[in-house]
């Protein structure tokens, strides 16, 4: 498999905290990659790197490479907004724009990005809400308000979102956190088949679900990435004493 993304020697700081440290790492292209640890432990500070969220928040200081593709996003030649379609994001909780309809928080990106052809317009919000399996559920309310869709619902729409723009990664933060069993499960299978289209890297605090969905699992605490490997490897034989016993529930 050939390597899309890579972090290089990422340490990040908020003001005097060093958050992130000395973290090398590589995901293949077509995985799905789970990024685990107790709360506070670096990972979501690290996932949000790699799409240049720190650019927005004060005192935030990323050093290092990361690669996506051949390019060093942090390049002062790349332009954050157009590395972002390259980049999606889904947060925690579900984030559809209010003011807009179901179909116009699809094609918001590509708005954004000056596309106004309708016919384009609808056949890449088909096409992405069937890729988020939702398209069945909203056929026939694609122009009512998404803030009527259920949370599981409007988490898929969101992944809808971020798939119409044709992202080389999905960087998904505890996407599931907030949302009921039912609703866990399709995203869950959801990620399966996105990887067909898409590398994933995801933030989870759930064993299972990381032991479900994902290819490779990083371990990270206190801001270090303490092991990385194949999931059933970190699961079933780790390395170090610190990965088995947070995998195993003896502390996070």
């Amino acid at each position: 498999m050939t390597t899309i993304l890579s972090a290089q020697d990422v340490n990040i700081h908020y003001g005097d905290k060093h958050a992130v440290k000395n973290v090398n790492l590589n995901f293949a292209r077509g995985t799905v990659n789970a990024l685990i640890g107790p709360s506070g432990c670096g990972k979501t500070t690290f996932l949000r790197a790699i799409n240049r969220m720190h650019d927005l928040t004060p005192g935030a200081r990323v050093a290092g490479r990361i690669i996506l593709d051949g390019q060093d996003v942090y390049d002062p030649g790349v332009d954050p907004v157009a590395m972002r379609r390259r980049v999606g994001m889904v947060f925690q909780k579900p984030n559809p724009f209010p003011t807009m309809s179901v179909f116009d928080n699809v094609v918001a990106g590509l708005k954004l990005a000056g596309v106004r052809d309708r016919r384009q317009l609808s056949e890449v919000a088909e096409r992405s809400l069937r890729g988020a399996a939702l398209w069945d559920e909203v056929k026939d309310r694609l122009h009512t308000p998404a803030t009527g869709l259920s949370g599981g619902q409007q988490q898929r729409l969101c992944i809808a979102r971020a798939l119409a723009v044709d992202p080389e990664v999905l960087l998904m933060d505890e996407p599931t956190s907030a949302l009921d069993p039912a609703s866990t499960a399709r995203i869950e299978d959801l990620m399966t088949d996105l990887k067909k289209v898409t590398t994933i890297v995801i933030v989870t605090h759930n064993m299972h679900q990381a032991a479900r969905v994902s290819d490779t699992t990083s371990f990270f605490l206190v801001g270090d990435m303490v092991e990385h490997g194949a999931t059933e490897q970190i699961f079933q034989s780790p390395k170090d004493e610190r990965t088995e016993a947070y995998v195993t529930g003896r502390f996070g």
